[in-house]
């Protein structure tokens, strides 16, 4: 997510919110910051009011307690040992000093190098102001060294067991993140000029907004990440021309409206996650992948899941299959009369396309021509950060509360991945939206990113348990509908895509994967991240991809040194490969057929459906 971040910061930064050079009116500031606090008044009341009705029920995070335990396991090991517990008080006040002795240094007028550094990647601290001013710099060379010594304190600390560090090295992370001083007004010089200069009404606007804020989230904050304006789905967002043409409990079946005389005579299934929704792949019309397929002669047909309630609640793993990509396939068959489909599978929805293409080679079905997956595990062996949430305890936790709900909140995976980019998708935001006062642009692919959903307990347990906790899946240990499922007997031509920064579905673990698959595997590594690496069209001449025709390398730096870079997008190449699979053409489909009317315009009521 960190290049969506730095593009919305891009976008960001054109707004116009720059106050003039005023003087300083006394009078204005205090009206400012009594309308502030007014504001302040009204999030305060929006965060009690569903706790006073009962809506909202109060109780202690289940990543608190893990938390706590954690880091009581690391202070174990530093404070059961006098020595070590001496160390580690002298390293830190070793680096005060040092600290002081450089500011007093600099106070008389001598040169004196800073006892840390921010690094040049930093943008917390890119105000000239952090260097310039002795009090700023002295805050920001502070909290470094504080930083510097509890990541050291995870790091050094012996005997801890892999999952145990990485749980402890995101939790420092957190809350050094949250602690920084460009999150408060003193201590972040650029919002303090912004405070100065516009007579504290960046503080009044931030304050408005973060009462509508809590509002909009029922009680919690729901950080705004995109103005929502001119970011409607189905009229600035999800336009692609298509017809829903069958739904089921769990999903709408959409069908696209051609736009070349022919057509592959082999159609396109595609298979988005169900945490956010599929129009990811159906942006803005220069953005969207699917009306790009579709002008380049592909007959595409897309899962649009639904946001389940309560009532969903039992949907399996298994159900979702079965009344998803199966079915679908079954009302694609009937409709153009092809036997098999083409599919693409992005993110879990690829977990789900592999699983049912294993679930269909042991049934000995042939309804597949080729799978494209779309940073998509099928081993978790390489797990990306997601993995800090995963374990038995958490799981168990987790299967409590969705037992009392019936599903996970799609809120409450937002912020999971949000918080792996805490910076960059959280501090930025709160930085930028309450205290310069400055609401966030129009863009769409966080729009995206806020739009999650929901998710069936039964469905969610067993992915969590499958996939990321006992990796059951590429071992050939999962069973789905009384099917076990072995990934070497799939055969068909796989198209495997990863991104290079992806911190979701990591390179390596989707390279790692490729091994699993019994048939043909052409694994393309993407430049950027989960979201803009896959989201990248031709006509944006945005980053590039790799290939290489070594199809048995396991380890992404090895894959590399061979590799081929080529200047672009990856969508192109995909397209020659697709036709290099099946090229024959016919003429282009109407949508639907009178068994399958068209029930309502793309892209259909489910996605419309808000958490």
């Amino acid at each position: 997510m960190t290049e969506v971040a730095a593009d919305a910061k891009a976008a960001n930064d054109k707004i116009s919110g720059d106050a003039s050079a005023k003087p300083f009116n006394p009078e204005a500031f205090a009206l400012n910051m009594a309308k502030a606090m007014e504001n302040g008044g009204k999030a305060l009341a929006a965060y009690l009011q569903p706790r006073q009705t009962g809506e909202t029920v109060d109780k202690p995070p289940n990543e608190l307690t893990e938390l706590i335990k954690t880091f009581s396991i690391v202070a174990n090991y530093w404070l059961s040992d006098d020595k070590r517990a001496a160390e580690l008080q002298m390293k830190l006040g070793k680096a005060y000093l040092d600290l002081w002795g450089s500011a007093m240094r600099r106070m008389v007028g001598e040169a004196s190098l800073p006892a840390i550094e921010a690094p040049s990647r930093d943008k917390r601290f890119s105000d000239p102001e952090w260097k310039s001013n002795q009090f700023f710099d002295f805050v920001m060379q502070a909290y470094l060294l504080t930083t510097q010594w509890a990541h050291d304190l995870v790091k050094n600390a012996e005997g801890l067991d892999a999952h145990t560090r990485k749980k402890a090295e995101f939790y420092v992370q957190q809350i050094t993140n949250a602690l920084a001083p460009s999150n408060f007004v003193l201590t972040n010089p650029e919002v303090l000029r912004e405070t100065v200069m516009s007579n504290g009404s960046n503080l009044m606007r931030g304050m408005t907004m973060l009462a509508e804020d809590i509002e909009a989230g029922k009680g919690s904050l729901r950080i705004r990440q995109s103005d929502p304006k001119n970011l409607e789905v189905g009229v600035n967002m999800a336009t692609t021309p298509g017809k829903v043409i069958f739904q089921n409990e769990v999903m709408q079946l959409i069908q696209y409206q051609p736009a070349t005389e022919n057509v592959l005579r082999t159609p396109l299934l595609i298979v988005p996650p169900w945490i956010n929704k599929f129009y990811i792949l159906d942006l803005k019309p220069e953005k969207s992948f699917i009306k790009w397929a579709v002008d380049q002669g592909v007959s595409v047909f897309v899962i649009s899941w639904v946001n389940p309630d309560k009532r969903l609640g039992a949907k399996t793993f298994d159900d979702y299959m079965k009344e998803g990509p199966l079915t679908a396939m079954d009302v694609i068959e009937q409709v153009t009369g092809e036997m098999t489909v083409h599919t693409i599978g992005y993110c879990v929805g690829g977990t789900l396309l592999a699983s049912t293409l294993a679930w269909l080679a042991e049934k000995r079905r042939v309804r597949v021509a080729s799978a494209t997956f779309l940073a998509a595990q099928v081993d978790f062996t390489h797990a990306g950060d997601l993995m800090v949430f995963v374990d038995e305890d958490q799981i168990s936790a987790l299967e409590k509360d969705m037992q009392a709900a019936g599903v996970l909140e799609g809120s409450k995976m937002a912020m999971a991945f949000n918080m792996l980019r805490s910076n960059d998708l959280i501090w930025s935001y709160v930085v930028n939206n309450y205290l310069k006062g400055k609401p966030p642009s129009a863009f769409d692919l966080l729009h995206w990113n806020s739009d999650a959903t929901r998710m069936p307990a039964a469905n969610h347990s067993f992915y969590l348990r499958n996939c990321y906790l006992e990796n059951k899946l590429s071992t050939g240990n999962m069973i789905l509908d009384n099917t076990r499922l072995d990934l070497s007997k799939v055969k068909v031509p796989v198209y495997n895509l990863a991104t290079r920064e992806d911190h979701i579905a990591p390179a390596q673990s989707v390279l790692y994967g490729s091994q699993f698959f019994g048939g043909p595997v052409k694994y393309v590594l993407s430049g950027s991240g989960h979201i803009a690496g896959v989201v990248n069209p031709p006509a944006s001449g945005k980053y590039q991809y790799w290939t290489n025709d070594n199809a048995h390398a396991t380890d992404l730096a090895d894959w590399m040194k061979t590799a081929q870079e080529h200047a672009g997008s990856w969508w192109p190449n995909w397209r020659e490969w697709l036709s290099g699979i099946d090229g024959e053409e016919v003429p282009a489909r109407h949508v639907g057929t009178d068994a399958f009317p068209a029930l309502e315009d793309a892209p259909g009521s489910y996605v419309r459906v808000r958490a």
